[in-house]
C-alpha cells in the first residue's frame, strides 16, 4: 500500500500533466478535505488569473498542507466526478509510456488542425460528444453557453479544449462523432486518408544543399532530434506513416513540434454536378448573367459554388484578380452558406470569409473584401459600403472591386428591396458604360451577376400577360441574359399532396363568451363593426378605429379598440390552438395592463378612467371564471387541432423514421403547438420529439429567437434529437433544414412562392405535403389559387425562355430604363424631403394614453443617428421607470434598462437606455401622439418625420452633469 509520501511524490511527478488536465471549478465542488476559505482563494485565482494558476494553487495546497485520512481517494474521486477522468488516471494508476505517447500525438494533432476543426457545427458535435461520453454534463452546458454567448468558433475552441482532457480512447470516439454528424471533410483531415507523396529536405547550415521531390508544400515540420534539417511534407492531409531519408526512419507524428502553413494545398472535395445542374450553369460559365430557377433541395447553391470556383480559376489563369460576393437576405444564411458549401469546397484553394449584422467583422468590411477571394454577407452590409463609396468615403466598396455577385433568393430583387438597390447601382453603371463606349471613353468594370431562386412567383398576377411581365421585370432587375430552369428527371422529388379539412365546431362556448365581451365593448364605445369578429378584416377595422380615436383624443374609443384587438387575437387562437393558450394570452395581457396602473413604490397612484375600470371588470369578473372553466374541457377544442393530431400520429406510426415540419402563422401559435405536442403522452408514445423555431426580429411582442438558438434547434433536428419542427415562415425560405418526409401547413396560406418553398422542404423519398384547413376559413380556396398561380408561373417562365433574344433584350432594357427613372424620382423626392430640415419646434408630442403633453421636438436629441432621446431634467419628472423582464438584447455602446411610462396613465413611452454610463430616456414614436403643423398624426417610425433633430452632445452633457455634482457637494 502506497505511503503518504508516495502519493505526494506521485502528484509532484505528474504536476505538468495535471496542470493541463484539471478544470479547477468542476473539481472543487467535490473536494471536502480543503477548507472553504482556501477553496475561495483557488476559485478567485481561476477567475482573476487563469485555470493553470488555480491548478498550481490547488496542487500546492494538496502537497504542502496536512489533510485527514482518505484525502487521496477523495481527490481521485473528485477528479473523476468533475469530468477530469484522465487526470484521475494519472494520479491513481498512471498509463504506460506508449499509451501516453500515443495520446500526446492525438492531442497535438487536434492542436495542429484546430483552424479547420473550429469550423465544425459545434452544437451538433457537442451533443454527440456528450452522448458518446467524451464530454461531461458540465462540459456540455459550458460549450453550449459559449456558443450562444460568443458564437460557433468560440464554442468549438472550448469543446476541443475539453475533449482532449478525457482518458485515452477519446480520439477514436471523436472521429466517430465527426462521421455521425456528417463532418466528413474534418474526419478525412484527422485520419489522413490522403498521404504525402513527396518531401523537401534542406540543411539548416547549407541552404544551397536542398533536395526537392515535388513542387508545392503544404505543411512544414521541424524535427528536434534531427535539428540540422527542415522537412516539408507535400500534398498531404495528415501524415500517418513514417518515411526514410539517408537511412534514417522518421515518424512525423512522433517528432513534430511546430507547424506553419507555407502555401496552399490541393483541393479536398471535388464538386460534381448532375447533368441538369451543369446544363443550367453553362451560360454563367461563359461569363453571362443568369437566373437559376430550380426547386428547393435540388442543389442551386452547389451550382453557385461550382460557378464561383470556375470563375475564380479562369480569372487566375488570365492573370486577373477575382472577387466574389455572395449575398443573402437572412443572417442565419450567412453561416449556412459559409460552412456547408463555399468554405467546405473552396477553402483549400481560395480565401473564404463571412460577415453579417451579428458579426464584429462588419466594421472592417472593406478590409475583409480586400483580403479574401469569396465573401458571404447580408445584402445590407454591401449596400452600406457601396453607398459609402458613392458618397466619396475611402472606406467604401465599388462595384468595380467585384467580379461576381451571387444573389440568393433573387426573387426579392424588386422595388424597394435592398437587392434592388444594389442592382439599380449596377444598371446605372451599365447604361453609363454604353454612353462611355459611344464616346470612345474608358468604361467602368461591373461584376457578373448570378441569381438563385426556387420560385420567382407571379407578383399577384391574374392574367398570363402580367405573370410574364413579372418574370421579365425580375430578369431586367438582375440584368439576366437568360432565366435557366432544369429538367430534374428522376432527381425530382414531388411530395404527395392532400388537404385535410376540419369541420366547423358544433359548439364553441369559449368563443361565445369572448364574442359576448366584445359586443359589450361595442355597446359601451358606441362602435358598429362592418365585418365579423375573429377575422383579419375585423383586425384591420379595429386598428383604424384606434388610430382615428388617438388623433381625435377620444380615449374611450381608443382604449376599447385596443382591448377589442386583443380579444380578436384570442378568437383566432381559439380557432387554431388550444383554448387554454387563448385564455393564457388574455390573462397575461390583463396582468400586464394592470401592472401599468400600479405606480412604483413612493409614487402617486396611477388613475384608471371609467372606461378602463369597465374593461378590467368585464374580464376579471364572471367572464374570466367561465373562460377558465371552459378551457379545461377538451370536448370544445377546435377540430383543426384534432385534424393536426390525427395527421401527426399517422405520419409517425406509418413511417420507420418520421421527420417533419409544421408551418403556422404566428410565433405564439408555433410556441403553443410545440407545448401541446410535448405535453401530449400519445405523441410521446409514438416517438414525437417536437421543438419550435421562430424568427429573430423583435417586431413582435413574443420574444424572438436568436440566431444561435435557431442553429441549435436546427442542429438537433439534423441529428434527430428533434424530429418535428413547428415553425413560422422563417423556415420556409433558404434555411438549410435536414430532409423531411412530411410537411404540414397548419391553417396557413400566403402566396405561391411560400407554398412552393414550404412544399420543397419535403425532400425525402415518399414525402407528403398536407394543408390542414378549417371549414369556411378560405384557406383551402387560397391554396387552390396558389396552385393555379404556380402553373401560371411555370408557363410564364417558358414563354419568356422562348422569346427570341433580340425581343427579350429590348423588353428588359425598357424595364431597366423605367426602373432607373423611378429610382431617380424617389431619390429626388428623398433629397427634397431632406432639404426641408424642418425645425424641431414645429413638432410636439403627447401621451397616446391620456393626451398629456410629453415634450417638444426641441427637447429631443439623436444618438448614433438612430435613437431619439430626451435628457432634459424636467422630462424626468413626468415619467415612471419600469423593469422590462423580456428584454435580453445587449448592444455595442449602449444598454437598455427597462422602459419609461406615463406617470398619469401608465402608457409606455419608450425605454431607458444606458449610453456610455449615462441614462438616456429613449422615445418610441409609435407610443406617442404627434402634433405636426397643428395636425394630429399617427407616426409608426421616426424617419416618417421630416425633422432634423440635433445630435446628442455627450461631452457637453457629461460636463453639465459633473458641474451639477460639484454644486451639490459645495452646498
Amino acid at each position: 500500500m502506497a505511503s503518504e509520501n508516495d502519493k505526494i511524490n506521485l502528484i509532484k511527478d505528474f504536476t505538468p500533466r495535471l496542470r493541463k488536465l484539471i478544470e479547477v471549478e468542476l473539481v472543487l465542488d467535490h473536494l471536502d478535505f480543503i477548507g472553504k476559505e482556501q477553496k475561495d482563494l483557488i476559485r478567485t485565482k481561476a477567475k482573476t488569473q487563469s485555470n493553470l494558476k488555480a491548478v498550481d494553487l490547488l496542487i500546492e495546497t494538496i502537497i504542502y498542507r496536512q489533510h485527514p485520512d482518505g484525502w487521496f481517494r477523495e481527490f481521485v474521486d473528485a477528479l473523476s466526478a468533475g469530468g477530469c477522468k484522465h487526470a484521475a488516471i494519472y494520479v491513481d494508476c498512471p498509463p504506460s509510456p506508449s499509451v501516453e505517447a500515443e495520446n500526446d500525438y492525438c492531442v497535438r494533432l487536434i492542436e495542429l488542425l484546430s483552424p479547420s476543426l473550429l469550423r465544425m457545427k459545434t452544437t451538433e458535435v457537442c451533443h454527440a460528444c456528450f452522448a458518446e461520453e467524451i464530454l461531461s454534463r458540465e462540459d456540455l452546458e459550458i460549450v453550449l453557453a459559449e456558443c450562444q454567448n460568443k458564437g460557433n468558433i468560440s464554442g468549438a475552441r472550448e469543446l476541443l479544449k475539453r475533449i482532449v482532457r478525457f482518458p485515452p480512447g477519446w480520439f477514436s470516439t471523436f472521429l466517430n462523432v465527426l462521421k455521425k454528424t456528417e463532418h466528413l471533410d474534418l474526419f478525412k483531415e484527422l485520419t489522413g486518408d490522403t498521404f504525402y507523396t513527396s518531401v523537401v529536405i534542406r540543411h539548416f547550415h547549407k541552404p544551397e544543399a536542398c533536395e526537392v521531390i515535388g513542387s508545392t508544400s503544404q505543411l512544414h515540420f521541424c524535427f528536434p532530434n534531427h535539428a540540422e534539417y527542415q522537412f516539408w511534407l507535400l500534398d498531404c492531409t495528415v501524415v500517418q506513416s513514417s518515411f526514410s531519408y539517408s537511412g534514417v526512419i522518421f515518424s512525423p507524428l512522433q517528432y513534430f513540434t511546430d507547424c506553419t502553413t507555407v502555401a496552399e494545398g490541393p483541393e479536398k472535395d471535388d464538386i460534381v454536378l448532375r447533368d441538369y445542374q451543369m446544363a443550367v450553369a453553362k451560360p454563367a460559365l461563359e461569363g453571362k448573367n443568369i437566373i437559376i430557377c430550380l426547386p428547393t433541395g435540388s442543389g442551386k447553391t452547389r451550382v453557385a459554388v461550382y460557378i464561383t470556383k470556375e470563375h475564380l480559376d479562369n480569372r487566375r489563369r488570365e492573370g486577373r484578380q477575382g472577387k466574389v460576393v455572395i449575398l443573402v437576405n437572412k443572417v442565419p444564411l450567412v453561416e449556412q452558406h459559409y460552412s456547408t458549401e463555399f468554405w467546405k469546397f473552396l477553402k483549400h484553394k481560395y480565401k473564404v470569409e463571412r460577415v453579417s449584422g451579428d458579426s464584429q467583422l462588419k466594421i472592417s468590411f472593406t478590409e475583409i473584401v480586400q483580403k479574401n477571394d469569396i465573401i458571404i454577407c447580408t445584402a445590407q452590409i454591401l449596400e452600406n459600403y457601396l453607398e459609402r463609396a458613392h458618397s466619396g468615403d475611402d472606406d467604401g466598396i465599388k462595384l468595380s472591386d467585384l467580379s461576381l455577385i451571387v444573389i440568393d433568393e433573387c426573387h426579392h430583387t424588386q422595388k424597394g428591396g435592398v437587392y434592388n438597390n444594389i442592382m439599380i447601382r449596377y444598371l446605372k453603371q451599365k447604361h453609363k458604360n454604353v454612353k462611355l463606349k459611344k464616346d470612345q471613353k474608358e468604361t467602368v468594370a461591373i461584376p457578373q451577376i448570378l441569381g438563385l431562386t426556387a420560385s420567382p412567383g407571379v407578383g399577384g398576377a391574374k392574367k398570363m400577360e402580367k405573370a410574364e411581365e413579372h418574370i421579365l421585370r425580375i430578369c431586367a432587375n438582375l440584368d439576366a441574359y437568360k432565366i435557366m430552369t432544369g429538367d430534374l428527371g428522376e432527381n425530382k422529388k414531388e411530395p404527395h399532396k392532400n388537404i385535410a379539412t376540419a369541420e366547423a365546431r358544433k359548439e364553441d362556448p369559449f368563443g361565445d363568451v369572448i364574442k359576448g365581451i366584445m359586443n359589450a365593448i361595442h355597446t359601451h364605445a358606441e362602435l358598429n363593426p362592418t365585418c365579423d369578429v375573429g377575422t383579419q378584416n375585423y383586425e384591420q377595422w379595429v386598428v383604424q378605429k384606434e388610430q382615428n380615436a388617438a388623433k381625435e383624443e377620444n380615449q374611450k374609443v381608443r382604449v376599447c379598440a385596443e382591448h377589442l384587438r386583443q380579444y380578436n387575437e384570442a378568437l383566432y387562437q381559439n380557432n387554431t390552438i388550444r383554448m387554454c393558450d387563448a385564455f393564457s394570452f388574455l390573462e397575461k395581457y390583463f396582468d400586464e395592463e394592470l401592472k401599468k396602473k400600479v405606480a412604483p413604490e413612493g409614487e402617486e397612484t396611477i388613475i384608471k378612467t371609467d372606461t378602463e375600470k369597465f374593461l378590467f371588470t368585464l374580464f376579471k369578473g364572471n367572464n374570466k371564471v367561465k373562460l377558465q372553466e371552459l378551457a379545461k374541457n377538451p370536448q370544445y377544442e377546435n377540430n383543426s387541432l384534432f385534424k393536426l393530431r390525427t395527421k401527426i400520429l399517422q405520419e409517425f406510426t406509418s413511417r420507420e423514421k418520421a421527420r417533419g415540419i409544421i408551418f403556422t402563422k404566428t410565433r405564439r401559435s408555433a410556441i403553443a403547438l410545440a407545448q401541446w405536442v410535448q405535453e401530449n403522452p400519445k405523441f410521446q408514445e409514438v416517438g414525437v420529439k417536437a421543438c419550435h423555431v421562430i424568427g429573430g426580429g423583435d417586431q413582435s411582442v413574443v420574444k424572438p429567437m436568436t440566431a444561435a438558438e435557431q442553429r441549435d434547434v436546427l442542429n438537433k433536428f439534423r441529428i434527430a434529437e428533434v424530429n418535428l419542427l413547428i415553425a413560422t415562415t422563417v423556415a420556409e425560405e433558404g434555411l438549410d433544414i435536414a430532409e423531411c418526409n412530411f410537411v404540414i401547413r397548419y391553417c396557413l396560406v400566403t402566396n405561391e412562392i411560400a407554398m412552393i418553398q414550404a412544399r420543397g422542404r419535403g425532400r425525402a423519398e415518399d414525402s407528403s405535403y398536407t394543408l390542414v384547413a378549417g371549414e369556411g376559413s378560405g384557406v383551402a380556396e387560397r391554396e387552390s389559387v396558389n396552385e393555379y398561380r404556380e402553373k401560371m408561373m411555370s408557363k410564364a417562365i417558358e414563354k419568356v425562355k422562348k422569346l427570341n433574344q433580340e425581343e427579350y433584350e429590348n423588353r428588359i432594357k425598357e424595364y431597366q430604363i423605367q426602373a432607373i427613372m423611378e429610382e431617380r424620382v424617389r431619390t429626388t423626392k428623398k433629397k427634397q424631403k431632406g432639404l426641408k430640415k424642418e425645425s424641431p419646434s414645429k413638432v410636439k408630442f403627447s401621451c397616446r394614453g391620456c393626451n398629456k403633453p410629453v415634450c417638444s421636438g426641441e427637447d429631443i436629441e439623436i444618438i448614433e443617428n438612430m435613437h431619439r432621446v430626451n435628457v432634459k431634467p424636467q422630462f424626468r419628472e413626468i415619467f415612471i421607470q419600469r423593469e422590462n423582464t423580456t428584454l435580453a438584447e445587449r448592444l455595442l455602446d449602449y444598454d437598455t434598462n427597462g422602459f419609461i411610462a406615463c406617470k398619469d396613465c401608465g402608457q409606455r413611452w419608450g425605454s431607458l437606455m444606458l449610453y456610455r454610463s449615462i441614462e438616456c430616456p429613449c422615445l418610441d414614436v409609435k407610443n406617442l401622439l404627434v402634433t405636426y403643423d397643428e395636425k394630429k398624426k399617427n407616426i409608426k417610425k421616426w424617419n416618417e418625420l421630416t425633422i432634423q433633430f440635433p445630435a446628442f452632445d455627450y461631452a457637453e452633457y457629461a460636463r453639465n452633469m459633473a458641474e451639477s455634482s460639484e454644486d451639490e457637494e459645495s452646498m
